[in-house]
């Protein structure tokens, strides 16, 4: 008997075809009346068995076979029958001469349905391994395709790796058994392959034609008809599309917001939205929870603290998880100068940041560092229209579903961050809608605020779900709840005025401004509410009321102030950027928006800065249109 393989010189295509399997090939690839290569694997009295791949093994009877084998030989044979137990019963067929061909296992990869439908039941899918877990039984593989995210549990000795070869970012092919594991379907794992060469090279087309798709925002009609925020849509698009991408490759997103009104009405709407689409891409029923983190910063920039505080969970996560590095999603922060050594941090390790803000923003600064930048300033708009405002819309895009639970957080962003936008009537108008009056869209507001400085650095996922009332179905305790700490926020502003108030600080410009100071750190009670900033702004609001005029108001402490302006044309960026240069060895920082921001310096300088800032206040034009936002806290 001689047989060649097809295609090699000499080979004869009179010559009968005797076909190869695959190691992986199982019994669906056997055909009846078809001549396969097996091999003897042992040898009985009533027989040989033989092995066809890894899976296909059955027995040639005795009462068929002439002279005599030994194990390791070669046998051409024919599938004679499949019992009811599935064991197969194969004839050997006399063939001289012929030509070898191999057959490859037909990976039937599974839908949209590949768990649910299939339990219990053999499949296959083919993906990117985008995390890998070690628990203290099996490797969980998390394996992204075409429809989601599947853990696949593999199992060796308890607690020993799995599959050691198989690596987060290599295609695989699995195939398995889906069951239900506390609530959670997963793959039990049969076979895990690299794919390599053409197969890796299809598979990762694929991959990428669906994700790319996936990836699409949903076209959402705008809550408000305002033609100076379509400006921004495009790249509010740009980031839904990134970061619903970010969900369907398995990676962590890593939310750093401000901890403000505005911030908050930003942040949240998008992490809801967020932990919906990653439990519809998820067959991990706590994906949610382990993918998307939302973190508070008091600063209005991104602290060094914050940013290695970050990049060390991230890498703990991904030494104990197996998880990815995550992308950073900066909101109502991140557009200034003083981003960029955190961002430079980061990028060691090729971590992206996407920023949506509305502080007056540095391009030349951070753009090089980040993957997607919204700011209205980019677009000749300004602070008016909110980060919240934003997000809102953000949010849409990723999860429109959301948007019944969204109408009236606009209104509270706006009102947080005292926007005079001319769509602000239309967002309060949208509010009323929903039942939320201006006096309990301020409550909310107020409520935020209070909340998030008792939170310090913590979320606080449920409750400020529950004030904000989204993904909250308690109506009663949001309304009680709000009541009450917009209460009890008021009532600590008036404590806290009647004790600062007596000492203000009054003189008037020779701009025709009233300027006011207030030493915060002597005259205000440290370590409650109102912050130092909160404060400034709450007298400086009440001064505007009172006076009728243009008013500065600026609140210090030994290395710090906070400045608020109404009706008077001041650059707080580039006042922080001229003192720098104006009083050595000050170390002047800071920023914000233009009329409303904070500066550090060193405790030394304090009587220095503050004048020099006082000059700079003299000397700024008057311009009643300018109204301050919200304050800045310390």
């Amino acid at each position: 008997m001689t047989r060649e393989s097809a295609g090699e010189p000499g080979a004869d295509d009179g010559d009968s075809v005797v076909y190869d399997l695959a190691p992986d090939c199982t019994a669906e690839d056997i055909e009846q009346d078809r001549p396969y290569l097996a091999e003897i694997n042992g040898i009985v009295d009533y027989g040989v068995f033989v092995d066809l791949s890894d899976s296909v093994s059955g027995l040639v009877h005795e009462s068929v076979l002439e002279g005599t084998y030994a194990v390791g030989d070669e046998l051409v044979v024919e599938l004679e029958t499949v019992r009811d137990n599935g064991d197969m019963a194969f004839e050997p067929v006399d063939i001289e001469d012929y030509t070898l061909e191999s057959v490859s296992h037909d990976y039937a990869l599974t839908g949209t349905d590949r768990l649910e439908s299939n339990v219990g039941e053999q499949i296959h899918l083919e993906g990117e391994v985008v995390q890998v877990k070690q628990t203290g039984g099996p490797t969980i593989f998390h394996v992204t395709d075409e429809y989601g995210v599947v853990p696949c549990a593999a199992f060796e000795e308890a607690g020993v790796r799995a599959y050691p070869q198989i690596e987060v970012g290599d295609v695989v092919r699995v195939t398995g058994t889906p069951e239900y594991r506390e609530n959670t379907l997963q793959i039990e794992v049969d076979g895990l392959s690299t794919l390599e060469g053409e197969n890796a090279d299809d598979a990762r087309e694929r991959l990428e034609t669906a994700l790319e798709s996936r990836a699409e925002p949903h076209d959402v009609d705008p809550l408000i008809d305002w033609p100076a925020f379509e400006k921004l849509r495009p790249n509010l698009r740009e980031v839904a599309k990134l970061l619903r991408r970010t969900v369907l490759e398995g990676r962590p997103i890593r939310v750093r917001h401000h901890a403000d009104g505005d911030g908050m009405c930003a942040a949240v709407p998008v992490q809801i939205a967020l932990e919906r689409f990653i439990a519809e891409v998820h067959e991990d029923a706590d994906a949610p929870r382990h993918l998307i983190k939302r973190l508070p910063a008091k600063a209005p920039f991104y602290e060094m603290e914050d940013a290695t505080r970050d990049l060390n969970f991230a890498l703990e996560d991904r030494e104990k998880h197996g998880q990815q590095l995550p992308l950073l999603l900066m909101l109502d922060n991140g557009s200034t100068a003083e981003d960029v050594p955190a961002y430079e941090t980061l990028a060691h390790y090729d971590i992206p940041i996407a920023v949506v803000d509305h502080h007056h923003p540095d391009p030349d600064a951070v753009e090089d560092l980040l993957d997607a930048h919204v700011n209205p300033y980019l677009h000749d708009e300004d602070y008016r229209i909110t980060t919240g405002m934003c997000c809102v819309e953000l949010a849409r895009m990723i999860y429109p579903d959301l948007t019944e639970e969204l109408r009236h957080v606009p209104a509270v962003a706006g009102l947080s961050d005292r926007s005079k936008a001319d769509a602000m009537d239309d967002y309060l108008e949208l509010a009323a809608d929903e039942g939320y009056d201006e006096t309990r869209l301020q409550d909310v507001s107020e409520a935020l605020d209070y909340a998030a400085f008792w939170l310090r650095y913590n979320p606080g996922d449920q409750l400020i779900q529950d004030l904000l009332q989204i993904d909250s179905d308690d109506e009663q305790r949001h309304r009680e709840l709000v009541s009450f700490f917009a209460e009890r926020a008021r009532e600590e502003v008036d404590e806290q005025l009647a004790a600062a108030t007596p000492h203000l600080e009054h003189e008037e410009l020779d701009n025709g401004a009233h300027l006011y100071r207030i030493d915060v750190e002597n005259y205000a009670h440290r370590f409650t509410y109102p912050a130092p900033g909160k404060t400034t702004g709450e007298i400086h609001d009440r001064k505007i009321e009172e006076t009728g005029d243009p008013v500065i108001t600026v609140g210090y402490g030994p290395d710090f102030a906070v400045l608020r302006s109404d009706g008077v044309r001041l650059d707080i960026p580039q006042m922080v950027s001229e003192l720098e240069d104006e009083v050595p060895g000050g170390g002047v920082s800071g920023g914000g928006h233009l009329v409303v921001g904070s500066i550090k310096f060193v405790k030394g300088k304090r009587e220095d800065v503050i004048e020099a800032l006082v000059e700079k206040m003299e000397e700024a034009e008057i311009d009643e249109a300018l109204s301050s936002a919200a304050p800045i806290d310390d």
